[in-house]
């Protein structure tokens, strides 16, 4: 079992329902982000299920000079707190280098740290001091008893509110595996993990310029994941995923959500029974 770590007055871990953080990959205008934290609001309340929601404001590692990267912080941060305000919602983003943690850190309920930044040192340090849960991407390059290393830096400065995103483990030129014996080692150094369903889809650098992805399989990995024992789901999700600036041919389309999400709550409740 896993500790608790408190969220805007929601908790992760231990005993607690499925937690859901979902949004569109990255903030690509107002419109598409308050339409996609209704509707994912609406969804989650039905099925009982905590959310946060997640967009981008910047996507620093992008595949190609010419990628989409968002509107910025000034303005991906603005846009938000207008989401925490209009909907209630607490939100989380990616942060990318020590300048931007405090700025990020007076909106956002949550920061992330992306995958290929988790042994950044600096960072995991500036984000832990802020007193903030922070949620760390798992890197595609680390073994999952590595992991230990990146929650030793977290915690040395006494704030213990963390949580590890699995997201797949680099197999081979452009593909993703998810190993599942990594959930109980990780969930055994006593934090939440979290799995990333659809970047554990993604085939980084697939399409030449831009990432391809497989959502296909959305659905069996999720399950499986939920069975392993995970506290929380990852996903990015989107009105029209194939017309989306970043990361379409891996993200969910909205309205697939709602019968998704309640076999999980039933799937999740099973495996908490046996623990």
């Amino acid at each position: 079992m896993t500790r608790e770590i408190q969220i805007a007055g929601r908790k992760l871990g231990g005993s607690n329902p499925l937690f859901i953080i979902a949004g569109p990959c990255v903030i690509e205008n107002e419109d598409i982000v308050f339409h996609t934290a209704e509707k994912l609001k609406s969804i989650c309340n039905d099925a009982g299920l905590p959310l946060l929601f997640k967009s981008s404001y910047d996507k620093a590692n992008r595949t190609s000079i010419s990628s989409f990267r968002g509107p910025g912080l000034e303005q991906g941060l603005r846009i938000l707190s207008d989401v925490q305000t209009r909907f209630r919602i607490p939100v989380i983003s990616d942060i990318h280098s020590v300048e931007e943690v405090k700025p990020a850190a007076e909106v956002l309920d949550v920061l992330q740290i992306p995958a290929f930044l988790c042994r950044q040192t600096d960072l995991i340090l500036a984000a832990s001091k802020t007193g903030k849960p922070v949620n760390i991407k798992k890197g595609q390059f680390l073994a999952p008893w590595d992991v230990k290393n990146v929650i030793d830096k977290f915690i040395s400065t006494g704030n213990q509110n963390v949580s590890i995103t699995e997201r797949g483990t680099s197999f081979g030129y452009n593909n993703l595996i998810v190993d599942f014996r990594g959930f109980p080692i990780i969930r055994s150094f006593g934090y939440p993990v979290i799995f990333d369903i659809t970047h554990s889809l993604q085939l980084p650098g697939g399409l030449g310029k831009s990432s391809g992805g497989q959502r296909e399989f959305a659905v069996p990995l999720a399950r499986a994941a939920v069975a392993a024992g995970v506290d929380g789901l990852f996903l990015e999700v989107h009105p029209e995923p194939d017309k989306a600036l970043c990361d379409g041919p891996n993200m969910i389309k909205l309205d697939e959500l709602k019968k998704f999400f309640k076999t999980l709550k039933t799937l999740r409740e099973v495996v908490t029974n046996f623990q």
